[in-house]
């Protein structure tokens, strides 16, 4: 019905309506683009608005069913002198019927304690445990919407490295990181330090200003005048994503959304390197969907970095050990990339699944190698995976309840958990719903995962239920998920990669232990890595010499090669040759992959004394995530 038959008020008002609802229609359209949009997100429009489901997390005292907290807002003093952090951690926090929160500390002094409607709180410090650190205990009303703790951390604060300029590779001025996983986090920052729980936070760091500080957060790319410096993360993440590094840094830039941050003389190797990083980042969204992250920056730090990388959202902390000049170690960057899904997006609840984080993440990793380089690529990465899972349950034990899955770390730092069961079993146990169900319809499977559960933490129990009601309810054929899950060893229905390429290296192999002559060979990192597996640990040291001046093992600028060399030289006592670079190498690197087995070794070939003289010399330059494993190895 037209107007022209209706009063004018009539009209009016149906006018009215009519540009109420364009304008709400409007507003609809503008609010579903900012959801798709990570651009548009701001700091608290990703909490959910009801009170989400928390998993029971043994290895941290919060009770976030009835407290918890949503959104930090970070301010902190670096001084390098004293070797501490100075300053408060503000928090947004809900409640529900509570009269305290609570939250995790570990080597932190608390000086005191307010909220929004208290100037001091009588807060309380339960006693400590030796790995979960210290309950903080801070009272609240049904008012309390923040509280801020006031602390300093401490020279012994675990997650904390402080490096002098000599132990930097410039050696021009001290350097700082942090390393949160799995439970360090409370180390510098009060928390509530649970996978489980999910904040955004802001932050301010004042630092000396001849320096340049980066967090996994929106980061600066200059030096400024002042030395201080703010950061927004906008996405909801775990404490233990929380990072910062503070040091003699510069930016250069790769892609629209990559680029790196190095000291001065490592910037343009580490270009170079990192070069496919924006292809890579391109592959990865053409499987499983967007990049929710905005920017992804990789920062290579000193040696010290106990880990060959660490997911931190919007910044990837990578050990310099994988700049081999020619590429050939950068699978390690697809797999922290590939964590912007798995483990970031949709993250362990606890760290007894701490699989779900690392076995889709190696999945991912190899196939966004294989879309890049393709299959004889992937296919060298994924054997070399499962030569390290059978050396893992050998070590382990078969019949060990540590190679299920699903762990029981209750009363144990769950840094025990992380092994290559999660990562190479996890892959494994993929692999082998792909090759159930076809690949086409597994990647929509994994897609749909991601997206549905994004910005949520995700249990073992809650995982075969989402895998049962979306995939497993399409098969006519029983697949024994507990045999992988609860299980322990490698299982039976499991899929052993194959290589053509790495069937020439055992012909190789075979020929030089035949002839005792080292042909020339164009090979890969990977193929070398192979080939020097594949050597007896009886090889008399006639044969280790040929293979050595031919190829030059001892002194290669490959990490991953001269690592394989040196425990190789160890196991068949060419390292009474070898031990000089064995020295300077556990001396100079502080990635725990290397350093285990090399000390391992020496002790078992009945060399501890030369392990712990070497060890005594190193340990400082040792981040605590290292230092703890070889204190134990090493009977400290």
């Amino acid at each position: 019905m037209s107007c022209k038959t209706k009063s004018k008020f009539a009209c009016e008002f149906n006018f009215d309506l009519l540009s109420i609802s364009l304008m709400t229609l409007i507003l609809l359209i503008v609010i579903i683009s900012c959801d798709n949009n990570p651009k548009s997100m701001n700091n608290k429009n990703l909490i959910s608005p009801e009170k989400p489901l928390f998993a029971d997390d043994t290895h941290s005292y919060s009770d976030p069913d009835k407290a918890y907290t949503t959104h930090l807002d970070l301010k902190l003093k670096v001084d390098f002198e004293s070797k501490t952090l100075n300053g408060t951690a503000t928090y947004d926090i809900r409640a529900f019927d509570a009269d305290v929160i609570v939250f995790d500390t570990k080597m932190l002094n608390i000086t005191k304690v307010t909220s929004n409607i208290d100037k001091d709180i009588a807060y309380t410090i339960g006693s400590e445990d030796p790995i979960l650190g210290s309950p903080l205990t801070i009272p609240i009303n049904p008012e309390t919407t923040e509280v801020t703790i006031h602390y300093s951390t401490t020279p012994e604060s675990a997650a904390l490295l402080w490096l002098d300029p000599e132990q930097t590779t410039d050696k021009r001025l001290p350097f700082l990181f942090t390393q949160g996983q799995a439970i360090l986090t409370r180390t510098w920052i009060p928390c509530q330090d649970s996978p489980g729980i999910r904040i955004t936070y802001d932050a301010t760091l004042e630092i000396p200003d001849n320096m340049l500080a980066v967090m996994s957060a929106s980061n600066p790319t200059e030096r400024n005048e002042t030395g201080i410096y703010t950061y927004k993360m906008e996405q909801p993440i775990p404490p233990y994503l929380i990072a910062m590094a503070v040091g003699d840094l510069e930016f250069g830039k790769i892609g629209d959304r990559t680029g790196v941050y190095a000291e001065p003389s490592m910037l343009d190797k580490s270009l170079f390197e990192f070069g496919d990083m924006e292809k890579m980042l391109i592959a990865a969204e053409k499987l499983y969907g967007p990049y929710l992250w905005e920017k992804y920056d990789v920062i290579v730090l000193p040696a010290s970095f106990p880990f060959g990388g660490m997911e931190n959202p919007r910044l990837t902390f990578a050990t310099p050990t994988i700049i081999a000049g020619d590429k050939s170690l950068t699978a390690l960057i697809a797999h922290e990339l590939a964590h912007s899904w798995s483990g970031n997006l949709v993250t362990n609840a606890t760290w007894d699944d701490f699989w779900l984080n690392e076995g889709f993440t190696v999945y991912f990793e190899r196939r966004i190698m294989e879309a890049l380089y393709g299959s004889d690529y992937s296919n060298m990465l994924a054997l070399l995976g499962y030569q390290d899972l059978e050396h893992t349950v050998e070590d382990i034990g078969h019949k060990h309840g540590d190679t299920h899955l699903r762990l029981r770390l209750e009363g144990r730092d769950p840094d025990d958990g992380m092994t290559d069961i999660a990562y190479e079993k996890g892959a494994l146990f993929l692999i082998m719903l792909e090759n159930h169900f076809g690949r086409e319809r597994f990647d929509q499977f994994v897609k749909d995962y991601f997206d549905k559960n994004k910005f949520q933490s995700m249990t073992t129990d809650a995982f075969i239920d989402y895998l049962n009601t979306n995939l497993l309810n399409e098969s006519d054929e029983k697949i024994d998920i507990r045999a992988w899950i609860d299980a322990p060893g490698i299982p039976d229905d499991s899929f052993r990669p194959k290589s053509n390429k790495f069937t020439h290296v055992e012909t190789a192999v075979a020929k030089f232990l035949n002839t005792q002559i080292a042909p020339e060979y164009d090979w890969s990192t990977h193929e070398w890595l192979h080939f020097i597996r594949q050597l007896s640990d009886e090889l008399p040291e006639s044969s280790m010499s040929i293979l050595d001046k031919a190829y030059n093992f001892s002194v290669s600028g490959n990490s991953e090669i001269a690592a394989a060399w040196y425990e190789k030289s160890i196991n068949t006592g060419y390292d009474s040759v070898n031990i000089k670079n064995i020295q300077e190498f556990l001396l100079r690197v502080g990635r725990r992959k290397f350093l285990t087995p090399l000390y391992k070794a020496l002790i078992e070939n009945d060399q501890k004394n030369i392990a712990l003289a070497i060890y005594k010399k190193a340990r400082p330059n040792y981040h605590a995530v290292s230092r703890q494993t070889l204190d134990t190895l090493l009977d400290l």
